[in-house]
């Protein structure tokens, strides 16, 4: 939202000396000493735990509106009102008195420029941090952060996302397409689009929540963010200003309240899908895409399966309860192409009797692009409640067989293809419109644990017990004589 308020509380000079010392990240509440989500006040620069910790940071704020109450109070307290903060992790702005997080800036841009230095400061304690490690692995073999492969030890080069208030949802769906390589290798080889003329044709253009600009690519900012991943040359990259986009470009999901991760990724893959048809800022189609473009642009990963999980099973929450069999992702989509009797209030008009029938449907999937997204449907609707389906579904790692679930003239076409996991997305907690997203993807060999900002190294028996919410099969051609779901 548009704040009023920032003139008269954005007050604290940008390289201040009044900062604590150390990564702002882990800067400690002035009055609890608790480093859990520190806000500094951008009228005096004194830190404070966030609401959910011990909500200091609000205490702060609430404490100094009680002289403002006094008809006679100086024009010096009326300008400090103490009304907006700054999360010292995600650099996110907050205003106290309009009750929500802030989008605009102060004529001199002094958010930013706080936001700017709080930046560097954490960069500077990182790169501190990451000389005293490098110093103390020279003496020591154990280090969490190195994996032995073939004998030897290799550092782990993939890249964290920083979360910038409840953006684990768009994160997660990140990582994983990320790690898909024929996804993420087309956005990658595309040329820069520099999206300003005139005298600033030439730079770089970064754009952050707090500038105006209108002149924005979608397109062009998932490139970046996706070439930031796998570089290794940090451990975590801030998606600051394809949030931006986002917000520019797609309403529902501008503020930080949680959302859903598979509504985000079918939006950003329609919008990505239509400005690869359209280009963009008077470029030419042909000048944006490359010559395998047919392939996203006709559904290449745009389409996917949204799979009920059936009734019967909706109750199993573990794949360990004793209580039934495990529901399977076989299970899905064989209620998926069930042949389905359509109850009363969908009977189907015949033309010739001139009368309502009782009527059936099925469904047959007609083509498979090389990277099926197959979603779980995690809600279940009712007449008063929405329903959060916890169940446990069993899923193939490799040697996924769609065979049977395709048109009958088609099969044959598909006889040495299968097709196995490269990431998936979970959602974890029980609570609706609440949990946390993160996302396993596998890489070079090996599986990774994406949760915003911490990347894990991890197996195949973890990926297995995670309760997938949305799954990508890359499709391969398969070994003769396998027959595997």
């Amino acid at each position: 939202m548009e704040c009023p308020h920032l003139s008269s509380s954005v007050c604290i000079a940008p390289d201040s000396a009044k900062f604590p010392n150390g990564s702002p990240s882990s800067w400690c509440c002035s009055v609890c000493r608790s480093n859990k989500s520190p806000w500094v006040c951008l009228t005096c620069s004194s830190v404070h735990c966030g609401r959910y910790v011990n909500g200091h940071a609000k205490k702060h704020y609430e404490d100094a509106q009680v002289p403002l109450t006094n008809h006679k109070k100086s024009e010096k307290q009326d300008k400090a009102q103490h009304t907006v903060c700054m999360d010292c992790s995600s650099y996110s702005t907050y205003c106290y008195r309009c009750d929500d997080f802030v989008v605009n800036d102060t004529k001199l841009g002094l958010v930013q420029k706080v936001r700017e230095h709080l930046q560097n400061l954490e960069n500077s304690a990182f790169t501190a941090d990451r000389h005293r490690k490098r110093k103390l692995l020279e003496n020591s073999t154990l280090n969490s952060k190195l994996l032995k492969v073939n004998g030897s030890t290799t550092a782990i080069c993939a890249t964290g996302l920083r979360n910038l208030g409840n953006t684990c949802f768009m994160n997660a769906i990140l990582q994983s397409l990320s790690n898909i390589e024929q996804f993420c290798c087309y956005f990658k080889e595309l040329p820069a689009v520099e999206l300003r003329n005139g005298k600033t044709a030439g730079r770089r253009t970064y754009h952050t929540r707090s500038q105006g600009d209108s002149n924005v690519s979608l397109v062009e900012e998932f490139r970046k963010t996706l070439c930031a991943l796998w570089q290794g040359s940090q451990t975590a990259f801030s998606p600051e200003s394809l949030f931006y986009v986002v917000w520019k470009i797609m309403p529902n999901f501008r503020g930080y309240q949680q959302q859903d991760a598979h509504e985000f990724m079918r939006y950003l893959l329609d919008h990505l899908h239509l400005e690869l048809q359209g280009g963009f800022n008077g470029v030419s189609r042909s000048a944006i895409l490359q010559e395998n473009s047919t392939l996203f642009l006709e559904g290449f990963l745009g389409h996917y399966l949204s799979l009920d999980i059936p009734s019967q099973f909706r109750s199993k929450r573990s794949k360990n309860q004793e209580n039934g069999p495990v529901c399977s992702l076989r299970d899905c989509l064989r209620s998926f192409t069930d042949l389905e009797e359509l109850d009363e209030t969908e009977l189907y008009m015949c033309h010739k009797c001139k009368k309502k029938q009782k009527s059936t449907k099925k469904f047959w999937i007609q083509k498979l692009p090389k990277v099926l997204c197959l979603h779980l449907k995690r809600f279940h609707w009712t007449a008063y409640l929405r329903n959060k389906v916890d169940t446990y579904v069993e899923f193939p790692l490799r040697g996924l067989d769609m065979k049977c679930y395709l048109l009958e003239v088609r099969r044959y076409h598909f006889r040495m293809v299968e097709r196995q996991l490269f990431s998936k997305t979970v959602k974890h907690g029980e609570g609706v419109g609440s949990g946390h997203y993160t996302a396993y993807a596998a890489h070079e060999g090996r599986w990774f644990h994406f949760n915003d900002s911490t990347v894990t190294v991890t197996d195949e028996e973890t990926v297995v017990k995670a309760k997938a919410y949305i799954l990508f099969y890359v499709e391969r051609q398969a070994k003769a004589g396998s027959d595997k779901l």
